[in-house]
């Protein structure tokens, strides 16, 4: 195989596997969204402190089970981490007997075995649970022409609506909506396809959702590190830049508690990474969540 490496994201390319036109697109997308949103290796500070308010958990309704869609990697994983030690009980929907063991031997996680793609497991799994949390994507197919996207997302929605789970919060992207003119044009163009279908999961959410408390959280460039501490949400719909895993899901606990992220469609980025999508330099204010 050939390994690239760029500003420490690693995509391999195996040459023994014939991929297919849709696994092909995917591998681009990753390689040309690590590559424009990577952080540089200079790290810029604030310019002033911002207050501590910004950072802590704001003074919203407890809830006392999860249900996490996308819970076995990634962000996922991370906000069931973060649910566990605040005390909350998750109820995580997984697709493998792997993550099921992995996460089952965790104090408070009931780990379900199903696909997120199917409307009647996604109910079954959430039934009973006061919240629900998504981060389905990555551009998997559920079938043929639909990602899992927007499929997996729209199930999550629906399923919640049905069970009367007011309180969701949609894990999407940079580049949908009304943050699409932020993201470089090349980086949406690649993005495109997977970015729509994330764009029709929340447009179901605000359209028809009006009665449910939902909050829609925007991520720039993902990288898989340490929480740094210093992420932000912002209502600023041309935010754009780098953010570590970690700090996304210590953003989205707190959300997910803060009455003033009701209805809020957020973006999520960390003003101290340097990040090659933000030529301009461009500063965000932070969105308050207490």
């Amino acid at each position: 195989s050939d390994t690239f490496i760029d500003e420490g994201v690693t995509v391999t390319l195996f040459k023994s596997i014939k991929m297919n036109p849709i696994r092909l697109f995917l591998t681009a997308a990753s390689f040309a969204a690590a590559a424009a949103f990577a952080p540089n290796k200079a790290v810029l500070r604030p310019a002033h402190q911002t207050s501590s308010a910004l950072y802590v958990q704001g003074q919203g309704d407890g809830y006392k089970k999860v249900f996490v869609a996308g819970g076995s990697k990634g962000v996922g994983r991370l906000i069931v981490d973060k649910l566990l030690s605040e005390g909350t009980d998750v109820v995580a929907l997984v697709r493998s007997d792997d993550s099921v063991d992995e996460l089952s031997a965790l104090e408070g996680v009931t780990a379900i075995k199903g696909d997120a793609a199917d409307y009647k497991t996604v109910e079954g799994a959430m039934d009973g649970c006061d919240a629900a949390v998504t981060t389905l994507g990555g551009g998997a197919q559920a079938e043929e022409g639909k990602f899992i996207d927007y499929t997996g997302n729209n199930n999550v929605i629906e399923a919640a609506g049905i069970l009367g789970v007011t309180r969701v919060i949609l894990l999407t992207s940079i580049g949908c909506g009304s943050s699409k003119e932020a993201t470089p044009p090349n980086v949406y163009e690649v993005l495109k396809d997977v970015l729509t279908q994330k764009e029709k999961a929340e447009n179901v959410l605000i359209k028809y959702y009006t009665n449910m408390n939902w909050t829609i959280v925007r991520p720039g460039g993902l990288v898989s590190e340490e929480a740094t501490g210093n992420a932000i949400l912002t209502e600023d719909a041309m935010a754009i830049g780098s953010i570590h895993r970690a700090d996304v899901a210590d953003l989205v606990v707190k959300a997910l508690s803060s009455k003033a992220t009701e209805k809020k469609i957020l973006s999520a980025v960390d003003p101290t990474i340097a990040s090659s999508a933000n030529t301009e330099g461009r500063v965000s204010e932070a969105f308050a969540l207490s």
